[in-house]
């Protein structure tokens, strides 16, 4: 199983509108996110608001089996769900389909795991 930890800048402004798009998939939209996940092989997922001085972020957390694929068959989706989701990426952080055909968007330097025994 993979993990990674990465964050991406919400747009000036924005930070209402993100708040209200992070909600629905708990709410409205929670099952069509739970099988865009699925689909994309994603086991856990955690958005946390970190808010500096340099402006507003969304720190995110992502484990599953293989990130990079499941980055692109987000990026790759015709689901109307993925569609949508794909678009507050852009409207709310300024990433584009492009940033997520790849890798996923941090490297990885240290994992500490603590004995689970």
């Amino acid at each position: 199983m993979e993990c990674i930890t990465w964050f991406a800048p919400i747009l000036p402004g924005k930070v209402e509108e993100w708040k209200a798009f992070d909600q629905s998939m708990s709410g409205p939209r929670r099952e069509e996110h739970e099988r865009s996940r699925k689909r994309m092989g994603v086991v856990r997922e955690v958005a946390s608001l970190m808010q500096t001085p340099q402006g507003d972020f969304v720190c995110l957390f992502h484990e599953g089996e293989d990130l990079t694929k499941a980055f692109q068959t987000l990026a790759a989706s015709e689901d109307p769900f993925d569609v949508w989701f794909r678009e507050n990426l852009v409207s709310l952080h300024g990433l584009t389909v492009e940033m997520l055909q790849g890798p996923p968007p941090a490297e990885v330097f240290f994992d500490y795991r603590g004995d689970a025994a």
